[in-house]
């Protein structure tokens, strides 16, 4: 099993989806080590000169000002942990809560925070064994960063809290008695350093965009197969309309498209004929699939800038033995970039769903009513266009943008906040229902496929012969009706696990998924 050592210079969303998914191995070397110890005796001096430094040897947020003795240093550390762990709703998902603990020890290691090894130690064994920590998905307002999602993750490190651990969900201290690890006793700073950074929307959004990636070049796939059955051109994807306008994303679209429907004897089939121009859905679709791809493309480099930074406070430079008091923890950065994601993600599902209506309205697609046979009795796939409507109006609220709203918190001292972990939930939950909207889109698209061809011996483009082929081993054609529902359920996993687009690149070469 691969090996990440997360406490190197420069992580990818690569590693972070390999621990986080991909059973990767959490590795911690010699050189994070050394910069933590050397920060640590800093803080451990400063302790017993009785130095003021805030969150160390004072109280937290609007109770700064209030200095605690040496004596009450660590009780000061749980007792954040445990005031703060006030996050509810349902868990976090597996994959978050593993990515964020990937992103803490990274984060830690940098030698910024003052955390012990041995604090890392403990959150390395989490993700080598299995633990996860439940950590419920509401209660971040994004500054100071992720605060009550990342205590209740913070709590199992005391014995305190719950984790999931060989599908139980335990108390904290059953857990440690399990894997063999004593309660962690906290000292200086460290409760402070576990919780006070964008860890939570900076691994969600890790997550996201990686599957984003996925999903662009998929609704480049849908759109393809939904061209060729509506008997669309492909002229308006000649290379030459887009190098005179060149977006990046919509440069990359269209080269898709062109070798997708590469060799198509379904467009070859009606050259010539009298439609003059295609639809919007289709004739624009590297202008707007674009411009969706360069939001994962921007909301990529934010997050692969957020990945490899420390967001803490107070920060610890032990080159000049001194303290810096800031707020990298403010999340505005990911916050904006989730938004902008949110909305690139959402126009992808809005201009399938448009394609989905094109393929079930006889009078726009040719092709039988809601594409089955014996319509009246049939209802075929009438229905699946409501869901993917119901799907899309959902989207329209979830990418109202997250970033623009405040609440002051902590008595005013933090009186703007970023309300960035709402901001990428939304983008998660806009992606999983882009998903089925796509998949929806493919679908139909298959069942067109097999209408047209019935009594014409037309081919599909090699890409879009790969798609239709993994679509047809997954769901069957739709002779008469049936549990759509279970159609659509069963081809999402297909789109999530990447077999469709791994299938079509095995046919035609990569094709791209973001700019």
């Amino acid at each position: 099993m691969p090996k990440i050592d997360l406490d190197k210079d420069r992580l990818t969303v690569a590693d972070l989806v390999a621990v986080a998914r991909g059973g990767a191995k959490a590795g911690f070397t010699r050189a994070g080590e050394r910069r933590m110890a050397r920060t640590r005796s800093l803080i451990d001096r400063w302790v017993k000169e009785k130095q003021v430094i805030y969150g160390i040897t004072t109280g937290f947020g609007a109770l700064c000002n209030v200095t605690i003795s040496p004596e009450d240093t660590r009780r000061l550390q749980e007792n954040i942990l445990m005031s703060h762990a006030a996050g509810v709703g349902e868990p976090l998902a597996e994959d978050v809560v593993r990515a964020v603990m990937a992103l803490r020890i990274h984060d830690l290691s940098l030698g910024y925070s003052g955390c012990r090894v041995e604090t890392i130690r403990y959150l390395q064994a989490f993700l080598n064994r299995g633990v996860c920590p439940v950590v419920p998905e509401q209660g971040s307002v994004g500054a100071s960063g992720d605060l009550a999602p990342t205590a209740h993750l913070g709590l199992v490190l005391i014995g305190r809290g719950e984790a999931f651990y060989r599908d139980r969900r335990l108390p904290g201290a059953r857990v440690l008695e399990e894997i063999g690890l004593p309660p962690l006793q906290l000292e200086a700073g460290e409760g402070l350093a576990l919780i006070n950074g964008t860890q939570v929307m900076t691994a969600m959004g890790a997550l996201v965009v990686h599957d984003a990636v996925r999903l662009s070049k998929t609704a480049d796939i849908a759109c393809a197969m939904t061209l060729e059955v509506l008997m669309g051109s492909s002229s308006e994807f000649d290379a030459r309309i887009h190098q005179v306008r060149p977006h990046p994303g919509q440069i990359v679209t269209a080269e898709n498209m062109r070798r997708l429907t590469a060799d198509s004897g379904i467009i070859a089939s009606h050259r010539g004929c009298a439609r003059v121009q295609d639809a919007y859905t289709l004739r624009c679709s590297p202008q707007i699939h674009g411009a969706s791809k360069d939001a994962v493309a921007h909301a990529r480099r934010v997050i692969d800038i957020e990945i490899n930074s420390t967001t803490t406070n107070p920060l610890i430079f032990p080159d000049i033995e001194a303290v810096r008091l800031g707020g990298n923890f403010h999340g505005q950065p990911v916050a904006m970039a989730a938004d902008y994601l949110s909305m690139g993600l959402a126009e992808l599902g809005s201009v399938s769903e448009r394609r989905i209506e094109r393929l079930v309205n006889p009078q726009l697609s040719g092709l039988p009513p809601f594409l089955v046979k014996n319509g009246g009795l049939n209802s075929g796939y009438m229905i699946g266009q409501y869901t993917a409507a119901a799907l899309v109006s959902e989207n329209k609220v979830l990418a109202h943008p997250a970033c623009v709203d405040s609440i002051p918190t902590s008595a005013n001292k933090e009186d703007h906040v970023s309300m960035g972990t709402i901001a990428m939930r939304q983008a998660r939950q806009i992606l999983a229902n882009v998903e089925r909207v796509v998949a929806i889109e493919l679908l139909c698209a298959a069942q067109a496929y097999d209408l047209l061809t019935e009594d014409r011996p037309l081919t599909a483009g090699a890409g879009t012969r790969a798609a239709y082929q993994v679509i047809r081993r997954h769901v069957p054609y739709l002779a008469s009706d049936r549990e759509i529902g279970e159609d659509i359920d069963a081809l999402t996993p297909v789109l999530r696990s990447a077999e469709l687009v791994d299938a079509v690149q095995a046919a035609v070469g990569s094709i791209h998924g973001y700019a």
